[in-house]
């Protein structure tokens, strides 16, 4: 039952997310660029309302993860959040009262059958509920040095290139993010106050604005939701396994034909979100220069007087 209610929040969380991402998109294209990682960015923000709904959507979907996390290995929750994508592919269209084309309605495909072979196969565990600051120092220097090479990498690279970049530094970012979260929700269960004394707390409140403002700016960049969403996501979801593998211990069925699986699935959950990053687009494209249908009925006339 654990494991069920960790999936369903899971599910809502990455809906929640897809939500917000969709409206965080529509609201950083509302205000100008301030350029690479530039807080001010934030300020210009916080006075457009789309955008603000995307945080009250952000907030509720990192409840949803916590409470997922709470319940369940951080190996199964993540890839089940990676279907923001699909979710945010599937309320732009619906929003723009059009269904997906096929290329896109096989990238959810894909994105399902192999979330869920993986998680029928892998059956992820949870491991150790305590890490102390010593063994994760090799984690904040990478962390350190992915984000000194995006950045770097996003200020010399052309305005297409700079939104990949910024999404990868932010989906290491929230790798991390979700790694810290995980071990808040152990101290959670033993008491409120006890978060306060554990180290993940500080360190969630530094990395988690960062990669929030990375995730903005990556949006920014690309003008359009998918592409970045699809780098953010993908790897979010890598980074937190690896975490979970190295530093929670959280453990996967090691049989052969079982990594097997589990490695081709994920090829095809990955080649999903490609491909709704990929087509979604040009979909939009050809949505905007689709003639606007009007109403072939006359207007009214008031009668004069």
């Amino acid at each position: 039952m654990l494991l069920v209610a960790a999936v369903a929040a899971a599910l809502a969380g990455a809906m929640t997310y897809g939500l917000s991402a969709v409206l965080e998109q529509r609201g950083v294209t509302q205000v100008a660029e301030r350029g690479v990682f530039a807080p001010r960015l934030l300020l210009d923000l916080a006075h457009r309302p789309v955008w603000m709904a995307s945080i009250a959507a952000t907030i509720a979907g990192a409840g949803l993860q916590a409470t997922a996390l709470h319940f369940g290995p951080l190996a199964l929750v993540q890839p089940i959040l990676a279907c923001d994508l699909l979710f945010a592919v599937l309320i732009n269209a619906t929003a723009q009262r059009a269904a997906p084309d096929r290329v896109l309605f096989t990238g959810a495909v894909c994105c399902a059958v192999g979330l869920g072979v993986f998680l029928a196969v892998a059956q992820p565990t949870g491991g150790t509920e305590n890490v102390s600051p010593p063994a994760v120092i090799p984690l904040a220097a990478g962390l350190a040095a992915v984000l000194a090479c995006c950045l770097a990498w996003a200020k010399a690279a052309p305005r297409a290139t700079r939104a990949l970049a910024l999404a990868l530094a932010c989906g290491v970012c929230y790798g991390v993010n979700a790694f810290l979260l995980k071990l808040m929700t152990f101290s959670l269960a033993q008491g409120f106050s006890e978060p306060l004394q554990q180290w993940p707390l500080y360190t969630l409140i530094v990395i988690g604005p960062v990669g929030f403002l990375l995730n903005q700016e990556a949006f920014q960049a690309g003008r359009l939701v998918s592409p970045a969403l699809a780098v953010i996501t993908t790897t979010t979801a890598l980074v937190s396994i690896g975490i979970g593998a190295l530093w929670l211990d959280e453990s996967f069925a090691g049989g052969p034909w079982d990594v097997v699986t589990e490695v081709a699935s994920l090829t095809v959950m990955t080649t999903g979100i490609a491909l709704l990053a990929r087509r979604a687009p040009a979909v939009a494209g050809q949505r905007a220069a689709a003639p606007v249908r009007r109403d072939p009925r006359p207007a009214a006339h008031c009668p004069e007087r």
